[in-house]
């Protein structure tokens, strides 16, 4: 039996793998935007337990093809525990095909490229990573940890090791000021990254974090709904390389899906279509669902 430890969280496109979590919270957790793991203190699964849940699975669960290791980094863990997990999972779980992760970009800075290629040659497959946004200024009020030229490296890293690299980006994460910049900085990195997958999410505001608290004492000036909407036209118009783009998470305004950049005109035709109606009123600032 899988003993989770709400709340839990997984990508969309890992709605039917099954889900272990090898850590609990996340090693960095100081993102002004984030709420997911507010409530948890960061801890690293014990072996003897990971193993009893990855044992079970495989009499649960024989059939499964997809793994997904949560919470909001294992990354983060020493390579050597992680290729223990690898290993374990691939001779219980007989059908398995392949196994993803979360990661940020300093959990990919950490590991070293033979590390990487180690991981990636034991079955470690797909690398789902929160760029957020290109611009530094952002970077660093938003306490991302990392600047615009230590993303590009991360993500160029986990590339150069073969794994399949998604990643997502936040509409909004400017604010009303800084949306120019912000968008077209993260389009630069974007272009320098050339990701497999990119998502384009929409800000929510959620309280209990630090951007809530900003948002309150107008330290945040909201964007409006129409200028997510020309954020993402402003995204797609920018960004040249090879990727599958979405946008289509709860967060989003319209639902929007294409190949950038041979699929761009069919992509900003349905934006520039919606954005003339499309409201010019700020986006909510609190945000009572979940992701």
């Amino acid at each position: 039996m899988l003993r989770y430890q709400e709340p839990l969280f997984r990508p969309p496109s890992e709605a039917r793998s099954l889900i272990l979590q090898a850590t609990l919270g996340c090693s960095h957790n100081k993102c002004t935007f984030c709420y997911m793991y507010k409530a948890k203190k960061f801890q690293i699964r014990p072996w003897k337990e990971l193993y009893q849940e990855i044992v079970e699975a495989g009499r649960e669960y024989p059939y499964m093809k997809r793994v997904f290791l949560a919470d909001g980094d294992p990354l983060v863990l020493e390579t050597s525990y992680l290729l223990r997990i690898l290993e374990a999972l691939y001779q219980h779980i007989p059908a398995l095909e392949r196994v993803s992760i979360y990661a940020t970009p300093q959990n990919l800075l950490e590991k070293s490229p033979q590390e990487l290629r180690l991981l990636r040659e034991r079955g470690l497959h797909l690398i789902y990573l929160g760029i957020e946004s290109g611009d530094d200024q952002v970077l660093a009020e938003t306490k991302k940890g990392v600047n615009a030229k230590e993303m590009v490296e991360a993500c160029r890293k986990a590339l150069d090791a073969g794994f399949v690299l998604s990643t997502m980006v936040i509409l909004g994460l400017g604010g009303a000021r800084r949306w120019k910049e912000h968008i077209m900085n993260t389009a630069k990195v974007v272009n320098r990254i050339g990701p497999h997958y990119l998502a384009a999410l929409t800000l929510m505001v959620f309280p209990g974090t630090i951007l809530h608290r900003q948002v309150r004492e107008d330290e945040f000036p909201m964007p409006t709904m129409r200028q997510i909407m020309e954020e993402m036209a402003l995204l797609v118009e920018l960004v040249e390389v090879e990727t599958v783009f979405r946008s289509n998470h709860v967060s989003n305004l319209l639902p929007i899906k294409g190949t950038l950049p041979r699929g761009r005109e069919k992509v900003l035709a349905q934006i520039e279509a919606a954005i003339p109606l499309t409201p010019d009123t700020p986006l909510p600032t609190e945000y009572q669902g979940a992701f």
